[in-house]
């Protein structure tokens, strides 16, 4: 009986960072609107999102989560374009425990599958700031994501976002470090990972600069039999 209550306390342990915003891994195309819903590791429950095309550069989305994880509003921008490439640029906030302001330069790349579905590659390099995170402290992060939509039904996004002054970066895979510890550079000293009151992932966590999602089109239409 005490693996449920421990494995749901784990849970929201790892839940309750920041969120980002699910992009439209095509072109935008005025009065073009498309809806779904994202899984990610940063929210508690699925965010419902819908994106609309306000001109064929630049697009407007809007994301509801359950009931604050992963809420928010962003704006696209292609700036460059040129046959099966193009960049843009994405401004983004989100409402969670430790809301944040995202800038994300994105280079696209497009391949027309035998089914005729143009697939979709993506990279992109992410300012991510924390003005007021949980527990009071702002943080300043910086990173790079990846990702790629094969089938027209999904797609996924992984990256990670790093505040230098929290942890070193030669150390984020270690699972001895202390932001406690009096040996360790007092820089990175009294800056807590977790809020005491609920367990959540703080600003300062490296949890926090992690960002796993899964999302879903649900206006695809089904192929007829």
């Amino acid at each position: 009986m005490r693996l449920i209550p421990f494995s749901i306390s784990f849970i929201f342990l790892l839940f309750g960072c920041a969120s980002h915003p699910t992009i439209n891994p095509h072109l935008p195309e005025a009065g073009k609107s498309k809806k779904g819903y994202a899984l990610s590791i940063e929210n508690v429950a699925p965010v419902m999102w819908y994106r609309i095309g306000i001109s064929d550069k630049s697009e407007f989305g809007l994301r509801i989560g359950l009931p604050i994880y992963g809420t928010g509003l962003d704006y696209s921008r292609v700036v460059y374009n040129r046959d099966n490439k193009w960049d843009m640029i994405n401004l983004a906030w989100s409402l969670n425990p430790n809301s944040n302001f995202d800038f994300t330069y994105y280079k696209f790349r497009t391949k027309k599958s035998q089914s005729g579905f143009l697939k979709s590659r993506w990279v992109g390099l992410r300012s991510m700031i924390i003005p007021n995170g949980i527990t009071g402290g702002a943080s300043n992060r910086f990173g790079f994501l990846m990702g790629f939509k094969r089938n027209p039904k999904w797609g996924i996004e992984i990256g990670y976002f790093h505040d230098p002054t929290t942890i070193p970066f030669s150390q984020i895979l270690s699972t001895n470090w202390d932001n406690n510890d009096p040996n360790i550079n007092e820089r990175y000293r009294q800056k807590p990972t977790k809020d005491e009151m609920t367990g959540f992932p703080s600003e300062f966590s490296r949890l926090t600069g992690l960002s796993f999602s899964i999302f879903f089109d649900l206006d695809v239409k089904k192929e007829k039999k």
